[in-house]
């Protein structure tokens, strides 16, 4: 693709009122709160003025904009379409050049700037290239039907300063938090070197501004390199990207709240405890462990139910043999305060009850010539179901209640969301695969929760292994798929899940302990902290593997879903050995006593869009240290959590923000932040801190959510003014959604006066001098 601007031709619309000569580009300017704005180009007017794409729920806003010229203000933002290069005079050799070699499109120059002059955003050129084989991108064209609109490689360069950084981009397991100077491969890829990537196209920066890239097809970001940024879509029809204003960053997410739909608030049981393996085979094995921790009185809310609990995939059936009454064993689980969530994947091998059907309706992604696409001759696990086409979806769901929920599973664990199958050469209902790359996890998660809200009352919940655009408002958790257990993943999860958190998605976790089979021996340089001895059994020749899940626990104790899983022979509390065991106990219960702050914040991000698990830049906008920390995180407003990702490490370094004062959780010691501190870190302590100037409302223990939770305490960390909204409700309907039957209680400290408002004195804990 050529990025040569060769000359300005073009037609700016703020309404659909003016149009584009023939060959000229359009260029619309379309707000959408005085905050947003959405800038689409193309060489097709029709596809300029057509709203934009998959994910978004908004409608187009003109409140509060005037328009002179090429000129839109609001109270938030100015929008200048200019000259190509700014107005720069072309060179002589640039026309030497263009004999030969010329730009796909026009040229363009937009400047998105606060009112005040600071400059958000700065289009310096854009593409809208025929697929070619200078460019070696004319492979796509073999995935184009007759019948198809034309494919256009498009993209856009922006400006990049020195100091502009990049977070967000959906999940890149590379270990990378600002993406300044690493090439992003924003696509569902399970084969990602790092671990399982995911495309959702949406960064947020340093600089006061959130960007939304409006294309689902397989997408390259080049953040920060040449003192520019681009960003290049395979296939496209425009480019279509809204910019979004904040003072905050948690402004900007409720921007992309606004445009791309809220998070619900999840069932309490989603914050709770979810326990599950690589698989419980039998109802009879589920419940002996339910019961087990039911016995040792340990917290617990769901229990999962694997793959392989079918005859045949796509059976949508029971083993009578290992399964003979699952109705029965909800029931008993229920009793218990449990809930269950059962995993269902969108793959029909043939043979099975449904496969000819969908087959002859065309319900499956498949091959131009209506063929289903298949993993043959390596993966042998049928085709996928197209939930892009309504009826399929409707006709998917309907299967699951009627098959699967019926029996009193509460969540569905919807398994392989990329899809498995890379549409890439195949095509779903709303058009080619290539197009149409990562939109998947948003059609098949809605397919899940409009059903849900159709037909079963209490909250929806749903677990996917894949995002898009707008994937929150289908009421999933996410996690990072299938990854390793190591200590290497360990590590980069951290930095994983705040980039995640960051596209805009709070609700994630991984698989505490890593998914893949353990190996059959691992020595470790250091000494293990735990003694593996009693635990052969279950983790074999892994030497330090009982050390490693302890400090992943440490770690999943505070993410927002907390859900540990892996292709072990075990993976209970129990599982890791005597000396372990104890250390997991304690987080697991450390967990419910938090609950109170956790259910709130969850509610905050139903309201606001701003994430809960937060990387420091969030917070900490005016200091520099931290606009690139990747083994620390906020965990709501006041924990800083710094786990322990070294095998033998007892201590680490952790970095304190300038801009606060900290609290030591388990020492109560006070530090100044702004500078870098050793703390201890035995294998019991993960290092969490709390930020002075922080209300932490904690519950008395309880063993599940079902159980009614009074508060125990309220800590007060002393140093600065507090609030904070503490929530309540029954944690499984929807009345939320109407104000019906919460509790609401707004908690103000004031520092001076050293008095808590909201609460009864008996119940506070104060902190500090």
């Amino acid at each position: 693709m050529k990025w040569l601007a060769v000359m300005f031709m073009v037609a700016v619309v703020l309404s659909a009122s003016t149009v584009a000569g023939p060959g000229e580009e359009t260029i619309r300017i379309e707000p959408y709160a005085p905050n947003i704005v959405r800038v689409t180009l193309s060489l097709d007017k029709e596809q300029a003025e057509a709203p934009p794409g998959y994910g978004f729920v908004a409608k187009p806003a003109e409140e509060g904009w005037t328009q002179e010229g090429n000129v839109y203000r609001s109270p938030r933002m100015v929008v200048t379409v200019g000259a190509p290069g700014g107005g720069a005079r072309p060179l002589p050799s640039m026309r030497d050049i263009a004999k030969f070699f010329n730009g796909s499109a026009p040229g363009a120059h937009i400047t998105v700037q606060t009112p005040d002059g600071k400059m958000l955003v700065e289009l310096k050129s854009w593409a809208m290239a025929v697929p070619n084989y200078k460019d070696g991108t004319a492979g796509v064209l073999a995935d184009r039907r007759d019948s198809d609109p034309p494919f256009y490689q498009v993209g856009a360069t922006f400006a990049s300063p020195a100091d502009e950084h990049y977070y967000g981009l959906g999940q890149n397991q590379e270990g990378f938090l600002d993406h300044r100077g690493h090439v992003v491969h924003c696509w569902h890829d399970y084969n990602a070197p790092g671990g399982p990537s995911v495309g959702v196209p949406f960064v947020v920066t340093n600089k006061g501004y959130g960007l939304i890239w409006d294309n689902p097809s397989k997408t390259t970001i080049e953040p920060g390199f040449n003192e520019q940024t681009k960003w290049t879509s395979e296939v496209g029809n425009r480019v279509s990207f809204f910019v979004i204003a904040g003072a905050t960053t948690d402004e900007i997410y409720a921007g992309y709240r606004l445009l791309t739909g809220a998070t619900p608030l999840l069932p309490r049981a989603a914050f709770g405890y979810i326990q599950c393996e690589q698989r419980y085979r039998s109802q009879d094995e589920v419940l002996a462990i339910a019961k087990k921790y039911r016995e040792l009185h340990l917290p617990i809310d769901v229990m999962v139910v694997d793959w392989f609990y079918y005859t045949e995939m796509g059976q949508m059936d029971f083993d009578p043999k290992l399964w003979p009454d699952p109705a029965a064993m909800n029931r008993e689980l229920h009793r218990m305060g449990l809930q269950t969530m059962i995993s269902v994947w969108p793959r029909f091998t043939k043979g099975t009850q449904y496969y000819d059907m969908l087959k002859e309706k065309g319900w499956f992604e498949h091959r131009a010539d209506g063929t289903p696409t298949d993993g043959l001759p390596y993966d042998r696990a049928g085709s996928d179901i197209d939930t892009t086409n309504p009826e399929a979806a409707r006709w998917y769901w309907d299967t699951i209640r009627d098959n699967i929920l019926s029996q009193g599973f509460d969540s569905i664990w919807a398994d392989e969301t990329e899809p498995d199958l890379p549409p890439n050469g195949s095509y779903f209902h709303v058009g080619p695969g290539t197009r149409y790359f990562n939109i998947y996890p948003l059609f098949h998660t809605a397919a899940i929760y409009d059903g849900f809200r159709r037909d079963i009352q209490h909250r929806a919940l749903i677990l996917s292994r894949d995002a898009y655009l707008g994937a929150q408002r289908n009421g999933a958790i996410f996690w990072s798929s299938d990854i390793y257990p190591t200590w290497d993943t360990l590590r980069r999860q951290i930095p994983t899940g705040l980039n995640f958190a960051a596209s805009g998605l709070t609700n994630w976790s991984n698989d505490t302990g890593g998914w893949q089979y353990l190996p059959a021996e691992h020595h470790p340089a250091h000494k293990p902290l735990l003694d593996p001895s009693d635990a052969r059994e279950n983790v074999g020749g892994y030497d330090d593997y009982p050390e490693l899940y302890t400090r992943w626990f440490e770690y999943a104790t505070f993410l927002p879903i907390f859900r540990t899983h892996g292709s072990r022979a075990a993976n209970e509390v129990w599982s890791y050995g005597k000396q372990a065991e104890p250390i997991l106990e304690k987080y697991l219960k450390l967990r419910y006593e938090l609950m109170p702050y956790i259910y709130s914040l969850a509610y905050r991000n139903y309201e606001t869009g701003a994430p809960w698990m937060r990387a420091l830049f969030m917070d900490f906008p005016k200091d520099a240290r931290a606009a690139d920390v990747r083994d620390e995180y906020m965990f709501g407003p006041a924990f800083l959590v710094a786990p322990i990702t070294e095998q033998g490490a007892t201590h680490r370094l952790v970095y304190l923000p300038a801009g606060a004062d900290w609290y030591n959780y388990w020492t109560n010691e006070g530090e100044h932040g702004g500078q870098t501190i050793r703390v201890d870190a035995p294998i019991d302590t993960i290092p969490l801190f709390v930020r002075a100037g922080s209300i932490v409302p904690l519950g008395v223990p309880v063993e599940s959510t079902a159980q009614k939770q009074e508060l125990a305490r309220v800590r007060v960390y002393r140093g600065a003014d507090a609030d904070f909204t503490l929530y309540d409700d029954d944690g499984t309907t929807y009345a939320y959604e109407k104000g019906t039957g919460t509790t609401v209680t707004r908690l103000h400290w004031d520092d001076a006066a050293g008095k808590l408002r909201g609460v009864e004195a008996r119940l506070v804990d104060v902190i500090g001098r």
